[in-house]
């Protein structure tokens, strides 16, 4: 049984024209991908909360309504302190003018264009629909560089 140290949550905006929200993450875990902008959750902080904060810091807006989409496991083979449960949070209201923060650059993609190509391999499984309002539960396994091995529905 995977032991998870992190509980991440990550928000994924939509803007009513087709298009969602990726940062490019600038550094930590992730540099050079492509995700939803969020993080860790801190001590005693709902996954909710932690959501709407992390947003916040890294794209300067407000949700309004967020809608949990997923619970996904990652597990990495070697890597045991990568190993995180995500919520996934879907908004498609927001106020506040985006801004990027130093975690990354913020880019709108229309959803049938997502860069896979320079996403985590897992996210191909999974985004598109929890873009289209399904809810996705799914385990991903992962060797000690971020390969991904296998993967199964929760």
């Amino acid at each position: 049984m995977a032991i998870f140290n992190n509980i991440t949550n990550l928000v994924y905006l939509l803007n009513g024209q087709g298009e969602v929200l990726l940062q490019y993450k600038a550094k930590g875990f992730g540099q050079g991908k492509w995700n939803g902008p969020g993080g860790k959750s801190k001590p005693g902080e709902s996954s909710e909360k932690s959501a709407r904060r992390e947003l916040k810091e890294e794209t300067g807006v407000e949700a309004g309504a967020l809608e949990k989409r997923g619970e996904l496991e990652f597990i990495f083979n070697g890597r045991e302190d990568w190993n995180q449960i995500s919520h996934i949070y879907v908004a498609d209201k927001f106020k506040g003018e985006i801004k990027a923060s130093d975690e990354g650059e913020l880019k709108w993609f229309k959803i049938e264009e997502l860069p896979f190509s320079q996403m985590w391999d897992d996210d191909i499984y999974w985004l598109k629909d929890a873009l289209a309002g399904q809810f996705v539960g799914m385990r991903f396994y992962f060797d000690n560089e971020g390969n991904l091995q296998k993967y199964e529905k929760i």
